[in-house]
């Protein structure tokens, strides 16, 4: 520990060599004595850490890229004044990098009998639990030459939760099921809508809808109207299998996997559609029923908060049979997983005439940008390979979809950018043709 101030100077008198002070040992031992004293007082004058009194409060959730607050408060039930450095230590993801030294670090003093706050702010890079480790205190006498060191559990966690980036597309969305759900003059029918009401005829209007007993009572050509059905279920299937580890960019697949999630199920839910969610690999890692349309969203988010992609094979049959037990017949299943070519086809292929049969099935998969990117390299022999490798790459992708598409299944594959607004696309567009 350096020394500063009155402890340098008193180091620096310790050090003198015999003679400059007085001649003999009664000098140096006169010096020595009194540093010994001075630093003896100093210590006794240190306020004790172990009796001090600590607590927490403050912020217990974030969205991930944004910040939390947590008050620490010492209380000093000495008869000493506290002049203390504090860290109050969190894990390394829970700040910016090279920030964590300014965030958890505080000077401050504390009168005897009296309490004193300090703010921690964290900025945490990733999803999940964040706890906090414990608070080391540093307690210095008046001349600072020694102090007192300790440590204290206190214990507090910060649940990160997906950033949700997708909502900006909500209001359009919400535009478009408007226009289905009949509050504009654009409506569709389809096996799955319900009559709605009586309009006069007008050019293009489709001639099944014709109303020929509500015409053959009115002057004019009435037709029905129609809107699509509420209430129906919808089974968010999360992949979290090691196919949902590989990063595009910056971020691993199953994170853009949430973000749309997250969009579909708010927009599911004020269409009056149930929303569901099932995370699995090898096993349940999430699983979020029978909620109410206002509680859904909470739910779904706490629930992704801590999920993490398994390095482990997800087994198909294992969710193929979880699925089936969670969705009642005639839901609307959207599986987030990979379309990689050896999981589909040992894996999903031969268990997905399961799931036709009762559910609609939508296939929702994250593509790598950096892959299209390569596609289009060109000006020398290495970018020329790359871009060979790339199309390679994207006609199985394609022709793994297109063996999903002649099961029945609509297959939804876009970048992270894109995924989420072109699923709730697939879904409106599931509702415009009555299937949903």
């Amino acid at each position: 520990m350096a020394l500063t101030g009155r402890a340098a100077l008193l180091a620096a008198l310790g050090s003198i060599p015999v003679g400059v002070l007085e001649p003999g040992w009664t000098g140096i031992l006169a010096v020595n004595g009194s540093l010994a004293l001075a630093c003896a007082c100093d210590y006794a004058l240190a306020a004790p850490v172990r009796r001090l009194v600590l607590s927490r409060s403050g912020d217990t959730s974030t969205r991930l890229g944004e910040t939390a607050d947590v008050t620490l408060t010492l209380a000093n039930p000495s008869r000493r004044l506290l002049r203390a450095r504090v860290r109050d230590a969190w894990p390394p993801s829970s700040w910016q990098p090279g920030t964590e030294v300014e965030g958890s670090r505080h000077r401050i003093t504390v009168p005897p009998g009296e309490r004193r706050r300090v703010t921690t702010r964290l900025r945490p890079t990733r999803r999940g639990d964040r706890q906090a480790d414990r608070v080391t205190i540093r307690s210095y006498g008046p001349l600072g030459l020694f102090s007192r060191q300790g440590a204290h559990k206190v214990p507090w966690t910060v649940r990160v939760l997906p950033p949700f980036t997708s909502r900006k597309h909500l209001p359009s969305k919400l535009a478009r099921l408007r226009e289905l759900d009949g509050r504009t003059s654009v409506l569709t029918r389809g096996e799955g809508t319900e009559f709605d009401s009586l309009r006069e005829y007008v050019p293009g209007d489709d001639t099944r809808s014709i109303d020929w007993r509500a015409t053959a009572r009115h002057s004019t050509v009435a037709v029905r109207t129609w809107r699509p059905e509420r209430d129906r279920h919808i089974l968010l299937a999360l992949d979290t299998g090691r196919t949902s580890a590989g990063r595009v960019g910056d971020a691993p697949r199953l994170d853009a996997a949430l973000d749309a999630a997250l969009l579909l199920a708010a927009l599911a839910s004020r269409a009056g559609d149930r929303v569901d969610l099932l995370a699995y690999d090898r096993r349940i890692r999430a699983l979020v029923q029978g909620r109410s349309a206002g509680d859904v969203l909470p739910s779904l988010v706490n629930a992704m908060a801590t999920l993490e992609p398994e390095l482990v094979e997800t087994d198909a049959r294992g969710l193929t049979a979880t699925a089936l037990r969670t969705a009642r017949r005639g839901s609307l299943l959207v599986l987030f997983t990979s379309l990689d070519a050896a999981p589909v086809e040992q894996g999903l292929l031969p268990v997905l005439p399961q799931l036709t049969k009762r559910h609609t099935v939508l296939i929702a998969s994250v593509a790598d940008p950096h892959v299209a990117r390569m596609a289009q390299a060109r000006g020398d022999a290495e970018a020329v390979y790359d871009a060979a490798a790339a199309a390679q790459a994207q006609s199985e992708r394609q022709r793994t979809a297109e063996q999903l598409r002649r099961h029945g299944v609509t297959v939804v594959d876009a970048t992270p950018d894109d995924l989420a607004s072109a699923l709730a696309d697939a879904y409106l567009a599931l509702k415009a043709a009555g299937r949903l």
